[in-house]
C-alpha cells in the first residue's frame, strides 16, 4: 500500500494555490503525511485489538456467549466421594488410645493451654453432657474410624465420620457463614466455607497455555467452632481457633489414597499453628463401618 502512494505521489508537484512549491518542500510534505498515516493505522489497529478483546471476554469459544462456571460439583479435579479408612502411621500412642492427662509432647501449647490441659477431668465433661469435646473438626478426622463423602448437592459436600458418629458440611460459595436460618451458631463442627485449587497448567510451546488442569486440591476453612480438644487428654483450642485444611487424593499401585493436611490457629492457646496430615486409603464399599457414641475417655 505504501509503495502505491509513493508511485502516485513521484514526479507530481504540490501547490499551494497556483505556487508550485520546490523539490524540498515536496519532500517535506510527503513525509509528514506518511506520519500521519501511520499515526492512523497505529491507532486503527489499537481500537480494533480492543474491540476484539472485549468480544473475547463476553463470548466463549466459537462465538458463543460465555456460559456460567460449572458446579463445584461438576468441576471438581479429584474424586472424594466414597468410604475411606484411616492409616495410622504415625503418632499411634495419641490416636488409638486417650493419652495421660497432661501429655503435650510435640503441641505447640503456651502455657495457658498447659494450665488447662493439666486440669482436664473427663468426669466432669460427661456431667456436662460435653463428651464430644474431643471429636470437634480440629480433632475428629485425626481419630481412628472411617469416613463416607458425599455430594449433598452441587454446592455442598458432606463428610460423615463414624468417630463420635460426627458430620461435617463443607459449603461451596458462601463467602460468610450465614444459613438459611440466618448466622451460623458455633458447633462442634463449626462452619467450613470450601473452594477448589487447581494445580497451574503452566505453559506450552511458546507460550501457548497447556490443557487443563487434570488435578487439584480442596480448600476447607472452618470458624464458629464451640471450645473442645484437639488431643483428647484434654489440650484446648478456643472459640476463635481457625482450622484450614486441604484434601488431595493420590494414586499407587491402583489403590487411591486420600492425604487431608490442616493447619490450626489458635492465639488462646497456641504459641504458633498447628501443622499435621493423616492418610485415609480409599474402600471399595461399606465393610467396616461402625458409627460409635462420643468418649470423654
Amino acid at each position: 500500500m505504501m509503495s502505491s502512494v509513493r508511485r502516485a505521489f513521484r514526479g507530481v508537484e504540490i501547490f499551494r494555490g497556483a505556487r508550485a512549491l520546490p523539490r524540498r518542500h515536496e519532500d517535506t510534505k510527503t513525509r509528514i503525511y506518511f506520519s500521519c498515516l501511520r499515526v492512523f493505522v497505529v491507532a486503527f489497529l489499537v481500537v480494533v485489538v480492543c474491540n476484539v478483546s472485549r468480544l473475547d471476554a463476553q463470548r466463549g469459544r466459537g462465538g458463543q456467549p460465555a456460559g456460567p462456571p460449572p458446579a463445584p460439583r461438576t468441576a471438581a479435579p479429584i474424586d472424594l466421594a466414597g468410604y475411606w479408612v484411616a492409616l495410622v502411621t504415625d503418632d499411634w500412642r495419641w490416636r488409638m488410645v486417650t493419652p495421660p492427662k497432661g501429655d503435650v509432647l510435640y503441641l505447640p501449647v503456651n502455657a495457658e493451654g498447659r494450665r488447662v490441659a493439666d486440669a482436664w477431668d473427663p468426669a466432669k465433661d460427661e456431667a456436662a453432657g460435653e463428651q464430644c469435646k474431643g471429636y470437634g473438626a480440629p480433632s475428629v478426622m485425626h481419630l481412628p474410624g472411617r469416613l463416607h463423602i458425599t455430594w449433598q448437592n452441587d454446592t455442598t459436600l458432606v463428610v460423615e465420620a463414624d468417630a463420635g458418629t460426627q458430620t461435617r458440611t463443607f459449603h461451596f460459595g458462601l463467602p460468610s457463614p450465614q444459613g438459611g436460618s440466618g448466622e451460623a451458631q458455633p458447633s462442634w463442627q463449626g462452619y467450613s466455607i470450601a473452594q477448589w485449587e487447581f494445580d497451574g497448567p503452566g505453559a506450552g510451546r511458546r507460550g501457548r497455555p497447556m490443557a487443563p488442569p487434570k488435578h487439584g486440591s480442596l480448600k476447607v476453612v472452618t470458624t464458629k467452632l464451640k471450645p473442645g480438644y484437639f488431643r483428647k487428654n484434654g489440650v484446648p483450642y478456643g472459640a476463635n481457633a481457625v482450622l484450614t485444611e486441604y484434601f488431595t487424593t493420590l494414586t499407587d499401585e491402583g489403590v487411591d489414597y486420600l492425604v487431608v493436611t490442616n493447619f490450626l490457629e489458635d492465639a488462646q492457646y497456641l504459641a504458633q499453628p498447628y501443622v499435621r496430615s493423616v492418610q485415609f486409603k480409599r474402600q471399595a464399599d461399606s465393610k467396616g463401618w461402625n458409627p460409635t457414641p462420643c468418649s470423654a475417655r
